[in-house]
């Protein structure tokens, strides 16, 4: 016992193996960043999609994200791994096979439809790629959360392999917007139609296909580095044990040090700071991919600037989460995760407030962006650090509540994009902006990100009033 005590105070990782463990994301972050941040673009304003379709195609993906996600936490937990792979890695390698094969058809033409072809058929043409696309995604990212409390034990550990985790996820979006950039250059080079460099229509059908290609290969690269760089460690996963912490008696009797019972996922439903965190991480995720998705429709049907905006101003926003991650442990550990999680938030309230207060933003956007990419990257951090920490020496049933978080995110990412392109003010068959509408994006990056950090806030202060903490379980210490 004394032997288990000792492995679960002192795990920690050196530095390549954080690498190489912050790098297994990287192909999910490629193609999140082209999900969330083209997606509705792209079928709306390339495709020719109704916005009502647009919106229908990411809330399909969303729901069978929020499905398959608590359902692959289950899975995950109680499942061996094959050949004695290690059960996190073996669905790790199966969610990355089923993104690889699929995605590229979802940024692509449909390859059986021609111009009579219906929106719905359309629709159920990409529905299948969409389906086990979303599957995949989950997989790999409950998989590759659930191995932060077994690789790292204490607080400062897990918050220092989340930020180079998050991290790495900057470094795909920058990728991605780079690219993105790249092929839009590119083509207004190689065109005389000064139109095709401002505006977006099915000429653009290959650049997106182009980049979807280019970032999987990146991403398949990246994800080999992962599985032949990262042991997953078995003793955290079997064995629940007291994590002595300073805030605990330096002498403690025997009857103390017993060990902890294991939770599973049905004791998980009967605590509170399970749905405190899982609401918080929801708004958090809320505020992130929903102010990603409509980055894009905000700068060019609201703002009116040229297409190529669309790629550098995310990369803005994400240069700045790179930047804001790499300070992100010392300021944590100085004022502690709750207290930066509300720096976060006021850095995204700034940003709904310039936005909402400055109608002829104009290029002036680049400032917004950095604080909108600084504040994004600060509150997801720490609310997944606040995920891992509520976890603690609960290894066994990690990934269910991995799983149940993201959840809660994914749903109300789907509901909230179907009643935005619901409320959208021009008429239902029309595939670009109209006048009514110019507005309509602003307000709802306004509300996005300024109405629900205010959601997260009294989420955080809630947590303050009644820390975070495992009734069931005996010594556990608060957040």
């Amino acid at each position: 016992m004394t032997d288990q005590l000792v492995s679960m105070q002192e795990r920690s990782l050196t530095i390549p193996r954080r690498i190489s463990y912050a790098v297994g994301h990287f192909l999910n972050d490629l193609c999140a960043s082209l999900w969330f941040t083209y997606l509705l673009i792209y079928y709306h304003s390339v495709l020719g999609f109704p916005s009502i379709y647009a919106g229908i195609m990411l809330l399909l993906g969303q729901i069978a994200d929020g499905i398959c996600t608590p359902l692959v936490g289950y899975g995950s937990d109680r499942t061996p791994g094959c050949a004695g792979y290690g059960k996190r890695k073996t669905w790790h390698l199966m969610g990355t096979i089923c993104v690889l094969v699929t995605f590229p058809f979802i940024f692509n033409s449909c390859l059986v439809c021609n111009e009579n072809t219906p929106y719905w058929a359309s629709v159920l043409y990409f529905s299948p790629f969409i389906i086990i696309f979303q599957f995949g995604w989950a997989t790999t990212q409950i998989s590759h959360l659930s191995l932060i409390p077994e690789l790292v034990s204490t607080e400062n550990a897990k918050v220092e392999l989340t930020a180079v985790r998050y991290a790495f996820t900057v470094i795909a979006n920058m990728t991605v917007y780079a690219l993105a950039w790249l092929l839009f250059h590119f083509q207004a080079l190689q065109s005389s139609d000064p139109s095709i460099a401002e505006n977006l229509g099915p000429v653009d059908i290959p650049i997106f296909r182009e980049l979807a290609l280019i970032v999987l290969g990146i991403g398949a690269v990246f994800s080999l580095i992962f599985h032949t760089g990262t042991r997953e460690s078995g003793h955290a996963r079997e064995v629940a044990v007291p994590e002595k912490e300073e805030s605990e008696p330096l002498i403690s009797s025997a009857s103390q040090a017993t060990v902890r019972p294991l939770l599973q996922w049905k004791h998980w439903l009967t605590e509170p700071s399970f749905y405190q965190v899982a609401f918080l991480y929801m708004c958090t995720r809320l505020v992130v991919n929903m102010s990603q998705t409509y980055i894009s429709m905000f700068l060019t049907n609201s703002l009116l600037l040229p297409k190529h905006f669309i790629a550098t101003i995310p990369l803005v926003m994400y240069v700045s989460g790179f930047v804001c991650s790499l300070v992100m442990r010392p300021v944590s550990k100085l004022i502690g995760i709750n207290m930066t999680y509300l720096l976060g938030i006021l850095l995204i309230i700034g940003f709904s407030s310039w936005v909402f207060v400055d109608e002829k933003i104009g290029e002036l956007i680049y400032g917004a962006a950095a604080l909108l990419g600084a504040g994004s990257a600060t509150i997801l951090v720490m609310s997944l650090s606040m995920t891992a920490n509520l976890i603690g020496a609960q290894t066994q049933s990690g990934a269910f509540v991995y799983g149940a978080m993201s959840f809660t995110d994914k749903v109300a990412n789907g509901v909230g994009v179907i009643i935005i392109q619901a409320l959208q003010p021009c008429p239902v068959d029309k595939s670009t902006c109209c006048p009514a509408c110019v507005w309509f994006y602003r307000d709802v990056m306004v509300v996005v990100t300024g109405c629900v950090a205010l959601a997260a806030a009294v989420s955080l202060f809630t947590i303050l009033i009644w820390p975070i903490r495992i009734r069931q379980s005996k010594g556990l210490k608060s957040l």
